[in-house]
C-alpha cells in the first residue's frame, strides 16, 4: 500500500529556515556562514630553565637563571655541611639536580633564624627564590 506524503510549500520551508534562524545565537551567525573563532589569549609563555647538568646545585645571581652561574657538583660537595657562597656572594635563582634534598638559607652560616626553605632533587627549578640565598645544606636522602 502506497502512503501519499505531501511535501512542504517553498512557503514553509522558508519559513522552517528563518525560525531556524532566529534560534542561532548570533555569536554562530547563520548556518553554513565562515564565523571567526572567539578571540582567546594566547598561552604564556613558560619560564625558561636556566642550564643545570644532572647531579648538579646551580644558583644563578639574578631572579629567572639569569645573571652569573655558580654550579656544585654532588660529587665535590659535604653532605651535610654548611656550605657558604664565597666572599659573600648570593643567589637569587637555583636548579637542584643532585638528587638530594638541599636546603639554601638566608644566612651565610646556615642559621635557622633567618629564611630556608629545603627543595627535593629530584629537578627542583626556582626561579625567584623568597629571599637572596647565602649557604646551603645538601642532605643523605
Amino acid at each position: 500500500m502506497r502512503r501519499h506524503t505531501r511535501r512542504p510549500s517553498a512557503r514553509t520551508a522558508a519559513a522552517a529556515v528563518l525560525v531556524a534562524a532566529a534560534l542561532i545565537p548570533p555569536a554562530l551567525g547563520p548556518v553554513g556562514a565562515a564565523t571567526a573563532a572567539p578571540a582567546v589569549p594566547p598561552p604564556s609563555a613558560a619560564p625558561r630553565l636556566g642550564s643545570c647538568g644532572a647531579g648538579e646545585l646551580c644558583l644563578w645571581t639574578t631572579g629567572g637563571f639569569q645573571g652569573a652561574r655558580r654550579v656544585h657538583e654532588l660529587s665535590g660537595l659535604d653532605i651535610e655541611s654548611c656550605t657558604a657562597l664565597p666572599g659573600g656572594a648570593t643567589a637569587a635563582s637555583l636548579a637542584n639536580r643532585t638528587g638530594r634534598p638541599v636546603t639554601t638559607y638566608q644566612s651565610a652560616e646556615c642559621a635557622e633564624t633567618g629564611e630556608f626553605e629545603t627543595y627535593p632533587g629530584t629537578g627542583t627549578w626556582v626561579p625567584e627564590s623568597p629571599y637572596r640565598i647565602r649557604a646551603f645544606k645538601v642532605w643523605e636522602r
